[in-house]
């Protein structure tokens, strides 16, 4: 009997002892989701836009050659920036894929801007990027043999937060300026480009992208 009980003690303490690690680590998760939504939160309300060497615009859909109207956004604001004088040189990211027909986002960028009064020479399309780090890796690239050392980089509020640790895992100094709101952004929809951000950035630190989780959470 004595022994029994002894046991019985022995899994009571380390029943315990799971259940309080086990709630350590909820807290753990709890208190990182919530640092991380709050950081995308602060960029998304942030412009941080001021003299530089280059914008970059991320890419976004483009449907049969035409910007669609996210991508359209981020061109509109990029052309604001540019005609205001804060860089000389506007860099549209972005590749294409089977089903695009040999459009991309970087060259209906380009196309985009040239309609809109920029320079083809103020214009530098990168056209091979499917991901956010791709095109992150496409401007660093582009920053070393074009000598760029400040950039100001141009998308969705939710999504600058990701984009501007990269450019800084990248070497890349960079200034956040999100693209005007499109319309009313119903509830469900902003929880769900916050939740795809959030975790799209916990699988870049937990070095479970490459690209794959962020295509398969919703692309970029």
């Amino acid at each position: 009997m004595h022994a029994a009980a002894r046991y019985r003690g022995s899994r009571a303490r380390s029943g315990a002892t799971l259940a309080t690690l086990t709630a350590i680590g909820l807290l753990a998760m709890v208190g990182w989701f919530v640092w991380v939504f709050v950081q995308i939160d602060r960029t998304a309300g942030q412009d941080e836009a001021r003299r530089a060497d280059a914008i970059a615009v991320f890419g976004a859909a483009e449907y049969l050659g035409h910007p669609s109207p996210v991508l359209h956004a981020r061109l509109d604001h990029a052309v604001a920036l540019y005609r205001s004088g804060m860089a000389p040189l506007v860099i549209t990211l972005g590749g294409g894929g089977v089903k695009d027909s040999g459009n991309t986002e970087g060259a209906v960028g380009r196309d985009y801007l040239l309609a809109n009064g920029v320079p083809f020479t103020h214009i530098l399309a990168e056209t091979r990027s499917t991901d956010t780090g791709q095109q992150v890796e496409s401007l660093a690239a582009i920053a070393r043999t074009q000598g760029l050392k400040h950039i100001i980089v141009v998308s969705d509020g939710t999504h600058l937060f990701r984009i501007r640790e990269m450019c800084v895992d990248a070497g890349l100094d960079v200034y956040t300026s999100p693209r005007p709101a499109l319309g009313h952004i119903d509830t469900y929809d902003l929880a769900m480009r916050y939740a795809h951000e959030m975790l799209s950035y916990t699988g870049m630190r937990l070095h479970l992208t490459g690209g794959q989780l962020e295509r398969h959470l919703a692309g970029h």
